[in-house]
């Protein structure tokens, strides 16, 4: 297999982590400090704005869904405060859609949880126009399908009927799969 290229951190090794679960993030944060960053921690949209308007991070990993609104919030504000910033949207809630609007507006890559330190170092740090390395555990085929339904879901404003028709999928099917959590 080739070797992927990574960047060097820099000398501004500064890391916005936001996320609402609280063990996770600690955990992150000690793994991301181990690995050179030095990272300041949110576990709100509030105070992850607040930390990307007074301080800028050069490196933010924001998960998408917060206690109180929608990461991309916070994607967005670092993308007028701080060009440059690169950033990582992670979630346990992962749709391509969701995950194509990151990108849109300005996410330099998107993760699903469960992501490692590694794999999020490794988004960070990946060379521009480059991909970085695989991940160690990938999408399961049903973690695939199920993310193609969140898609359509999506797509369909959230609406079950018309989803399972374009989908070709009885209703009461796609409730019981939309019911569950995402599949691992």
């Amino acid at each position: 297999m080739a070797e992927r290229l990574l960047n060097e951190i820099g000398e501004d090794n500064t890391l916005l982590i936001v996320d609402d679960d609280e063990p996770f993030l600690r955990r992150l944060a000690r793994a991301m400090e181990k690995r050179g960053f030095n990272p300041e921690m949110a576990e709100t949209v509030a105070a992850g704005k607040a930390i990307a308007t007074a301080r800028p991070p050069a490196y933010a990993v924001v998960d998408l869904r917060l206690g109180d609104g929608n990461g991309l919030d916070v994607v967005d504000l670092l993308r007028n405060k701080r060009p440059d910033c690169k950033i990582v949207v992670l979630t346990g809630y992962g749709a391509i859609a969701t995950a194509v609007a990151a990108v849109k507006i300005g996410a330099t890559d998107y993760l699903s949880k469960p992501a490692d330190a590694n794999d999020v170092t490794n988004a960070l740090l990946a060379i521009k126009d480059g991909l970085p390395p695989p991940p160690e555990n990938p999408m399961s085929a049903d973690r695939v399908r199920w993310e193609h339904i969140q898609r359509v879901y999506e797509l369909c404003d959230r609406n079950v009927s018309e989803t399972a028709r374009r989908l070709s999928m009885h209703r009461r099917t796609l409730q019981r799969i939309l019911a569950k959590r995402s599949p691992r």
